[in-house]
């Protein structure tokens, strides 16, 4: 370990694991995107708050940018280290720390992954709602720094719901305690909500607290072959008006034909050029009723082509892995990837602008839709033809998105609606935010962080 500053940080941390290795610095420089070349100075990786607070300190007094990382399966660059940063992972703080069970509430550090807090929820008879594919790998601190929503937004919200407190390690290394765990607290600023979508850019959330709930109702899952686009959003109001949804979940074609070639199973003999999967309260015969008449109702209006409804939780899960198979079978493509929202009452105008702007824009590329229609939020991923270079097909892909943004706003939409601004969505930030806001949330920045070293370049350039 020949560099001076990270000899000068193992004197300051004596315990602290350093890795400098070149497959660790590539490992954990990126994330999903892979769309820059790992650069980092170093990976730390504290196993306390302690220590975080000591590096971050070291990081100041030596002038070291910080990126916080945590499962790093992030989609816009987020925990990308390019420029020589030291990259603080908190793979190793992954303990439940406390379990309450009159407030209801899990405690954890920030390194446990989604599906062990899922887990440890379950162990008390109870639920952490929040739930996305990549539950296995991502960490809760990424899913907080990013605001994750996932497939159950329309019935339970963003991670923000359900974060009752965090502490914060802030640029300077002090030391936040936010909220406290407190249902009601109206004392002020709520810095809390603050840090909630802040990608690592204001400090690393060094534990939070969780909020809990009770288990859902039993539940059956659908799957719908739509005929056309235009109906989407009829089935979808026939559908909530009649269940209690769980889930809405939409994609196309080009999406079943990329699960199925990645190991699915085929639903329906007829390929369809839409599909919805939808899982809804289902406990009783009047549930099961009324799912049945929303079926035969979109049938009859000629919204629905086919349909199957699960028998089983294994069927259920077959049916699922039709949509939650769709990004991993995807990622050997390098798509780019566009991940938008626009309320729910602007989203037929919306697709209906947004679908003939990407027809127009990507007749040669394969282009892939899905997402979570009940909450207005949909994922387009741009596959990268063979033969193209990686610099013109990202410059061609930037233009459209360019044009996506002016339809967003215009829309009153928003760029990223679950995967953070970082790298990849920052030229197009003035689609969603004003100027004004963007320079509050500049001066925001230099107050927690006033020497500019957490996650530098990413949501905004300082």
């Amino acid at each position: 370990m020949s560099d001076p500053r990270l000899q000068a940080l193992q004197q300051a941390v004596p315990d602290l694991r350093l890795k400098t290795e070149p497959a660790d610095l590539e490992h954990y420089g990126r994330d999903w995107t892979r769309r820059w070349t790992p650069a980092p100075l170093a990976i730390a990786l504290p196993a306390s708050v302690e220590e975080v607070q000591a590096v971050v300190r070291w990081a100041n007094q030596h002038r070291v940018a910080i990126v916080p990382s945590g499962g790093r399966t992030g989609l816009s660059g987020g925990a990308v280290a390019a420029d020589g940063e030291l990259v603080l992972s908190l793979e190793r703080m992954n303990k439940v720390l406390d379990f309450n069970a009159v407030d209801r509430t899990l405690t954890v550090q920030p390194g446990i992954a989604l599906e062990a807090v899922h887990n440890a929820a379950r162990d008390h008879g109870l639920v952490y709602p929040v739930d996305f594919a990549a539950r296995g790998s991502c960490s809760i601190g990424g899913s907080i720094a990013t605001n994750a929503g996932g497939i159950r937004v329309i019935r339970y919200g963003n991670t923000r719901e359900w974060v009752a407190g965090l502490k914060l390690v802030t640029g300077s290394g002090e030391l936040l305690t936010l909220n406290r765990g407190l249902i009601k607290n109206s004392s002020g600023y709520d810095l809390r909500h603050l840090v909630i979508g802040s990608e690592g850019t204001l400090g690393v959330v060094v534990e939070a607290t969780l909020r809990l709930t009770d288990p859902p109702p039993p539940s059956n899952v659908m799957l719908l072959a739509l005929p056309s686009f235009d109906v989407l959003m009829k089935v979808f109001a026939a559908f909530r008006e009649r269940l209690q949804l769980e889930a809405f979940e939409f994609f196309t074609d080009r999406a079943l034909h990329h699960v199925l070639a990645h190991g699915a199973q085929k639903p329906f003999e007829e390929t369809h050029p839409y599909y919805v999967v939808t899982e809804f309260a289902a406990g009783d015969e009047i549930q099961e009723a009324a799912a049945m008449a929303a079926f035969e109702a979109c049938m009859e209006n000629g919204w629905v082509s086919d349909g199957v409804i699960s028998q089983s939780d294994a069927q259920a899960a077959q049916l699922w892995r039709l949509r939650e198979g769709i990004t991993e079978s995807l990622a050997r493509y390098k798509p780019y990837k566009n991940d938008v929202s626009v309320r729910i009452s602007a989203m037929p105008a919306f697709l209906e602008e947004t679908q003939a702007l990407l027809g127009q824009a990507y007749p040669q590329f394969d282009v892939v839709w899905f997402g979570h229609i009940g909450d207005g939020n949909l994922h387009i991923n741009v596959l990268q033809p063979e033969g193209t270079g990686d610099a013109e097909f990202v410059e061609q892909c930037g233009h459209v998105t360019e044009l996506l943004g002016q339809t967003l706003k215009r829309h009153g939409g928003s760029i990223s609606a679950e995967h953070g601004i970082g790298l990849v969505k920052k030229p197009y930030l003035d689609s969603t935010r004003s100027d004004e806001e963007v320079a509050i949330m500049r001066g925001i920045k230099r107050v927690l962080d006033p020497n500019g070293l957490m996650n530098p370049g990413k949501l905004f350039d300082s």
